[in-house]
């Protein structure tokens, strides 16, 4: 278990099981289930999936107060659209939600109330989505050909578990033995008389689980543990479950942030994230975070589209899978990351001929000098790019001197009047007096603050002003500033 001091999100898992449902309904016209299901995203980005959502399932999406959540509603039938999503990392059902839950004083009174809400819960409809997206996974697992589970982060693999999910029979709240005892009028140790082996139905599997406890905010008497472990003892004491940190197969969240109490059942083993990218560098951008930046710039078919400091590919790649009707050139001046593109291209590549998809990919791969990048002047549509934060990758004084150079070239070779930059960067205030040097080139059209690694960062919308690259006064300047290096030969080594 881990938790982090009052006032941050704290995560703490705890065993448990499950009891009803409420927040779900059920269709009797059609026989599905109608239900809430809960969405991590990247911080910042939560109106771009409530977009995605809209778009591809049809059904509005809302927003939670605790950033980087939404939460919509679907159909059962629905289900594995909800996994195409590629704005979410982790997928839930929502058992049930609390907008303003009354929390007691005292921590003792606080995890009792933890205690008895484990047996009010409508735990029905969410363990019946639980089910439905096991057969799922396993259906996906057979037509990629292996397993549909993926080991968990310790390297421990849960293939038994996988193979077993149609399995395992949804649980009935068992009443503790004792309660048994006086319902039936019976000692515990009563025997029910002898029966034929044959005639009785094999035993259902087991099921495992555990609690997951995310806490943000501080007013709260108790801790992500205690919380995590008193609600899970409850639960377990409802269903009869085992406890198991690793190898679970049922996965509650008790989500709580300040006055908000979300309990749900977790449809994603890991985040969906990790779609793209075998081969990763220090910096290597998750895949639902290129997914926003990209649609922040809408790309248009044959729009080119240009990932000057590309790293390990993430932004192409994800552009080339998600907008394959665009063109990407993607590039680096370090080697090594050139080199991970290439292996990210090529395992990509492999995956699509292995399920007979169109071959090859819309990307070019070359090995340049970021500020005399070898493109035409006025040939790029779109520039979207993860600048060096100065703190893994580069440092915050050099970026003083790069930031305005790199932006320079950018707008040299991004269209006048319609061509946009989408920049992702933590050293704001470098930035920003860059963009203040390029005010006759660039236009900043809106920003989105987010989350990376616990870093505070922003997702800078810029849009190409018509200004003639080399006529405003601010483009002078620099030109003077730089002297006359944009004129010598350079040698760029195109990779792929």
């Amino acid at each position: 278990m881990s938790s982090q001091g009052d006032g941050e999100a704290q995560q703490c898992p705890t065993a448990l099981e499950p009891s009803h449902m409420s927040s779900n309904e059920d269709d009797a016209t059609s026989g599905t289930i109608i239900v809430t299901v809960g969405a991590t995203v990247p911080t910042g980005f939560e109106p771009t999936a409530a977009e995605e959502v809209q778009e591809k399932i049809g059904v509005d999406a809302r927003i939670s107060k605790d950033r980087g959540r939404i939460y919509f509603q679907i159909t059962t039938d629905k289900l594995s659209q909800v996994h195409l999503l590629k704005s979410v990392d982790n997928l839930f059902v929502v058992v049930e939600e609390y907008n303003h839950y009354q929390f007691k004083e005292s921590k003792e009174e606080a995890l009792m109330d933890f205690q008895q809400l484990a047996s009010k819960l409508p735990w029905t409809n969410a363990l019946e989505v639980w089910r439905l997206n096991n057969s799922l996974k396993k259906k996906r697992g057979r037509r990629r050909g292996g397993n549909g589970t993926k080991g968990k982060s310790n390297g421990e693999t849960t293939d038994a578990v996988a193979s077993d999910a149609d399995q395992q029979q949804l649980p009935e709240p068992q009443p503790s033995a004792e309660r048994r005892a006086e319902e039936e009028g019976t000692p515990d140790d009563a025997e029910t008389g002898p029966q034929n082996p044959e005639e009785m139905p094999p035993e259902p599997k087991l099921i495992k689980f555990r609690v997951t406890c995310n806490r943000a905010g501080d007013k709260h008497s108790f801790s992500s543990n205690e919380a995590a472990r008193d609600f899970g003892g409850a639960v377990q004491e409802f269903f009869q479950w085992k406890a198991d940190m690793t190898k679970f197969d049922v996965e509650v969240l008790l989500n709580i942030h300040n006055e908000e109490v979300v309990i749900g059942i977790a449809l994603t083993e890991e985040s969906l994230h990790r779609r793209n990218i075998t081969h990763f560098g220090p910096t290597t951008l998750r895949s639902t975070l290129c997914y926003g930046m990209l649609r922040l710039c809408k790309p248009q078919a044959a729009d080119i589209i240009l990932d000057p400091m590309c790293g390990t590919g993430a932004i192409p790649l994800e552009g080339a899978i998600e907008f394959p009707d665009s063109f990407y050139m993607a590039g680096d001046n370090n080697d090594m990351a050139v080199s991970r593109t290439v292996n990210n291209i090529c395992h990509i590549q492999k995956r699509r001929d292995d399920k007979g998809s169109a071959p090859g990919l819309p990307i070019d791969t070359i090995q340049w000098d970021l500020c005399h990048l070898p493109i035409k002047t006025g040939s790029v549509d779109i520039i979207i790019t993860d600048m060096p934060f100065g703190k893994r990758m580069g440092s915050r004084k050099k970026n003083w001197d790069l930031y305005p150079s790199c932006l320079r070239e950018m707008a040299r070779v991004c269209r006048p009047g319609s061509g946009k930059a989408v920049l992702l960067t933590q050293d704001k205030k470098c930035f920003a007096k860059a963009i203040s040097r390029m005010g006759g080139l660039w236009k900043k059209v809106h920003t989105v603050w987010v989350n990376v690694g616990g870093l505070h960062a922003g997702v800078y919308l810029l849009k190409r002003t018509g200004a003639t690259f080399g006529q405003t006064p601010e483009d002078v300047r620099e030109s003077q500033g730089i002297g006359n290096m944009a004129g010598e030969e350079k040698e760029h080594k195109y990779i792929s």
